[in-house]
């Protein structure tokens, strides 16, 4: 039951911890407000008015029944309530009005009518507040003749509601808009921490983040600088150590094909120099793979210009590139030309055409590369993605390679923070479909 609940909760609270601090800011004071509202709505102002309007139905009732008693001196009874009172007093035989001049929703007119009704009767009194902008017209039946009346508001009326409304929500307003300074000063670090670690987890080195706001956010961002600065050493090292390794590696290797090309026995020479171009090339594809977490900046990339540089580097009639529109997103330009020209060597090397197309969507980029190649068994997807699988299980190494190419590539294209996805293409041979966000 619980659990059903906080699902439905959380379905319509908003999911950004600026947004939720601001309603547990917010959400007390508007309550407190609304409470205070209501309390001084009902046991003050709707007490005040109804006791400010009973005293003044109280005195028109005085009034009539003063003038009912004694009507000779008209006059002097009308000067003398205009004098004290401020009030404007006419007797006429008028027709009584038939339309009522109340208004329904209002609290004023609802106490008006309630205490008129009581004293006067139903059909004996009329009145309208809205006629005037600072009086109240008031008509009573006596006899035959209609005893008209104009007050001041504020005889029946003790406060005002929009004055009341005013200074209680003008305080919450600007009580919540200092609540919105304080949490976006608050958020705006949490935002730069979570940043740095999206740009740490997509390969960029992050070293403009400089640790800001509260102390356990500042200490958290700390400690992250701390953690990337250690993985950034880590891959260093590995770096330079493999670095060292190939170049140790290659100094004998060096010298044994010296001495091979020496040998008097050709063939036996020729067997040799094959062993140790493979141990070359292994040495150089270990080398590549501890190095694509390079250190390499970001920088804006526009893919169009990139598959043309691409293009012009293979020079092959037989790879067909088409785009939509300019396409630019950020990321390292040397590590994703790097992957996409694996991926379009091996179409080449596999199958006799590739045609690569560029697609935009909402907000990531679509590279689709399909060849005409013998692809891969579907079984097999998840496998050619692992460092060293190789497809081909014979010996030789002169196509199939080491088996680092798509470990690589996967590497690079989840670094920046996109996917890579095989299937068959339109020519019954492979698909390789990336997606970038940009």
């Amino acid at each position: 039951m619980f659990s059903g609940l906080n699902r439905f909760i959380k379905f319509f609270l908003p999911k950004r911890l600026f947004y939720r601090a601001l309603i547990i800011v917010a959400a007390p004071t508007i309550i407190l407000q609304l409470i205070i509202t209501i309390v001084f709505y009902d046991s003050i102002w709707i007490k005040a008015n109804k006791n400010t309007t009973r005293a003044l139905v109280a005195q028109l009732k005085t009034i009539v029944e003063v003038y009912q008693n004694d009507k000779k001196n008209l006059d002097f009874f009308t000067d003398s309530y205009k004098n004290n009172f401020n009030f404007e007093i006419g007797i006429n035989q008028n027709e009584f009005p038939n339309i009522s001049g109340e208004r329904k929703f209002s609290p004023m007119d609802r106490s008006l009518r309630r205490e008129l009704k009581s004293t006067f009767g139903t059909n004996n009194y009329w009145f309208s507040t809205s006629k005037f902008k600072n009086a109240v017209e008031i008509k009573i039946r006596s006899e035959n003749e209609v005893i008209e009346f104009l007050v001041p508001k504020e005889m029946v009326s003790a406060s005002s509601v929009r004055l009341f409304v005013l200074w209680t929500t003008l305080p919450s307003i600007v009580l919540i808009i200092i609540a919105l300074i304080f949490l976006k000063n608050q958020t705006r670090p949490l935002v730069k921490l979570a940043k740095a670690a999206e740009r740490f987890g997509k390969g960029d080195y992050v070293n403009d983040f400089r640790p800001s706001g509260a102390q356990e956010i500042r200490k958290a961002a700390y400690e992250f600088d701390r953690m990337a600065k250690r993985i950034n050493r880590h891959l260093n090292q590995r770096s330079e150590m493999l670095s060292g390794i190939s170049h140790d590696l290659r100094t004998p290797l060096t010298r044994l094909k010296l001495q091979l090309a020496m040998l008097n026995q050709k063939d036996l020479s020729e067997k040799m120099s094959k062993d140790i171009d493979e141990m070359e090339k292994m040495l150089n594809d270990y080398l590549q793979f501890s190095k694509t977490q390079s250190q390499e900046g970001t920088s804006d990339i526009e893919l169009s210009k990139l598959f043309k540089e691409i293009e012009k580097n293979f020079n092959n009639k037989n790879l067909r590139i088409s785009h939509e529109e300019s396409i630019f997103l950020k990321g390292r330009s040397t590590a994703l030309k790097r992957s996409f020209e694996n991926i379009i060597q091996n179409g080449l090397l596999y199958g006799q055409k590739v045609f690569v197309k560029i697609q935009k969507s909402s907000n990531r980029a679509l590279i689709i590369i399909e060849d005409d190649g013998p692809g891969i068994p579907e079984d097999q997807y998840k496998n050619v993605f692992k460092p060293f699988f190789r497809l081909d299980k014979s010996r030789s190494l002169n196509q199939s390679g080491v088996g680092l190419g798509l470990a690589i590539v996967e590497d690079v294209i989840n670094s920046h923070g996109g996917n890579i996805q095989l299937g068959v293409s339109s020519l019954n041979g492979l698909q390789v479909k990336v997606s970038l966000p940009f």
